[in-house]
């Protein structure tokens, strides 16, 4: 049993102490450069000195990746403002003597830099050449490729730095492979250039989740071990954890995990300020698709964005392209939904033939639901005062929407794709999950919720093949038959395929 004295000590804090992105004293390199470095980098000293870093995942995943023998140049992908750059730099800085920073989205000009021929020697005498202050030091420097997709030739060059094994090298990217992103003269010059197959590694970084906001707000690493085990043990949650978690989950829904956002209510606990910050990346986003869509496809996509908040106010939260617009076809919308979808702003939710492995092998690709990536930023699309009946309890407004969207942030942010099960009739499960082997079904339903369709489902095994099933809610953990009860902040724990 925790000790609950130790537990209040940590857990019940604002916020632990912030560690700043850089410490007073910078690299070698970026010392020496600050006085006469281009912008991009005093911009990136500057802005991060005003700047929180919490812990993310992302950081072991670097480390490893490090440490790991002939490893390949890596490729971060993600939504906007997610925290790429700031955990890519704040590892390099912590990990390397010298950083190289090149922001191609902010200055284009550093395209330049990759005109000519890509062998590492050329490259680095250029680069070096072209801001004073970057050092190329085997072994010690690190690389950082801001916002790749705005210059396809850095990313043909990463082979040669793969062959080199010189340098490492970290690439970010918001909109690699977004359809429609690129002018035609930017098209006709990543169809010059080449992917380097076979020469770089993906990751897919997402806005901060929610261990790891529990991490932000003081929670240790033996509280989430005691959630496991209580998760393992079945047993429940002592009543002044229980109570500490509902709030800090009712937090999380109103914030999400945009590090802006986080940090903004961490610095202030003022919900204006932070649905100003929200709605501030909500613009962003909308001015995405206006500048960087296709033309005739501009408007479509500011329509599907627009409908996502009344697509799951509906009972039946399926996708529907009349909801956009009356007589809307999916002929007209399905390229623009992919366009935000494959910006990391959605996730879709498939609905499946049957409830049996392999999900995915059972999905039907023109029927889904479609969630925000971001819970956070679901409640700032709603209406004014939202974000107050949430944390006053009230989850149940939108019939689902919310309750709904914020599982699936948990469920996205930890790795899984999304699946329901719909069948003509009324019968419907939330999602579907690989859990221990099995098809399970998560449901998320209210403490009086009668889960009709779950109970239909466990009745008759020898149709659906479902024998175990998890119920998700504001209650503690608990079993009844082959249903497991959980409270919704422990969905983060099942992990567990």
């Amino acid at each position: 049993m925790i000790n609950m004295h130790v537990f209040e000590s940590y857990f019940c804090k604002v916020a632990p102490k912030s560690v700043h992105l850089w410490p007073k004293v910078a690299p070698k390199s970026v010392t020496g450069a600050e006085k006469v470095a281009p912008k991009s980098v005093i911009k990136a000293i500057t802005y991060s000195y005003s700047t929180i870093m919490y812990q993310r995942k992302i950081e072991q995943f670097l480390r490893e990746w490090k440490n790991h023998k002939g490893h390949n140049p890596l490729v971060i992908k993600g939504c906007r403002q997610c925290g790429k750059t700031s955990s890519v730099l704040d590892f390099a800085r912590k990990n390397y003597e010298h950083v190289v920073y090149l922001d191609f989205h902010e200055h284009r000009e550093y395209k330049a830099f990759f005109n000519g021929a890509l062998d590492t020697n050329t490259l680095t005498m250029t680069i070096s050449a072209g801001i004073k202050g970057a050092k190329f030091v085997a072994g010690k420097t690190c690389l950082v490729f801001d916002e790749i997709q705005d210059c396809p030739f850095a990313r043909s060059s990463l082979k040669f730095f793969k062959l080199d094994g010189r340098y490492d090298v970290i690439c970010t990217g918001s909109l690699l492979g977004v359809n429609g992103y690129k002018t035609k003269e930017e098209m006709e010059e990543e169809a010059a250039a080449s992917i380097p197959v076979g020469f770089e590694q993906h990751i897919m970084m997402f806005p901060m989740d929610f261990e790891e906001w529990l991490w932000a707000n003081g929670v240790q690493e033996q509280h989430i071990t005691y959630l496991r085990q209580c998760l393992e043990k079945e047993e429940p949650v002592e009543e002044g954890i229980h109570q500490r978690l509902r709030e800090l989950l009712l937090r999380y829904i109103v914030v999400g995990g945009m590090p802006r956002a986080v940090s903004t209510f961490m610095e202030t606990n003022n919900m204006n300020d932070v649905l100003e910050v929200q709605r501030s990346i909500i613009d962003t986003y909308k001015s995405d698709m206006l500048k960087y869509a296709r033309q005739e496809d501009k408007s479509r996509i500011r329509e599907c964005f627009d409908s996502i908040p009344v697509q799951l106010a509906k009972e039946n939260k399926k996708f529907q392209y009349s909801v956009i617009r009356k007589s809307g076809r999916s002929s007209q919308y399905l390229g623009s939904l992919q366009w935000i979808e494959d910006a990391g702003i959605i996730q879709r939710c498939y609905n499946t033939t049957i409830t049996e492995l392999p999900l995915g092998g059972n999905a039907i690709n023109d029927m889904f639901k479609v969630y925000m990536t971001d819970i956070g930023l679901l409640i700032s699309m709603l209406d004014d005062g939202t974000a107050w009946s949430v944390l006053q309890g009230n989850l149940y407004a939108y019939k689902g929407a919310i309750f709904e969207n914020l599982v699936s942030d948990m469920l996205c942010k930890m790795g899984r794709k999304l699946y329901y099960f719909q069948k003509e009739g009324g019968l419907e499960l939330d999602f579907l999950m690989r859990y221990k082997d099995e098809c399970c079904p998560l449901e998320c339903k209210a403490h009086t919720g009668n889960a009709k369709s779950l109970q239909t489902v466990l009745k008759h095994p020898e149709h659906y093949h479902v024998y175990h099933a998890i119920k998700a809610g504001d209650y503690n953990v608990g079993r009844s038959g082959p249903v497991l009860t959980i409270p919704l902040y422990m969905v983060f724990l099942l992990n567990e395929t």
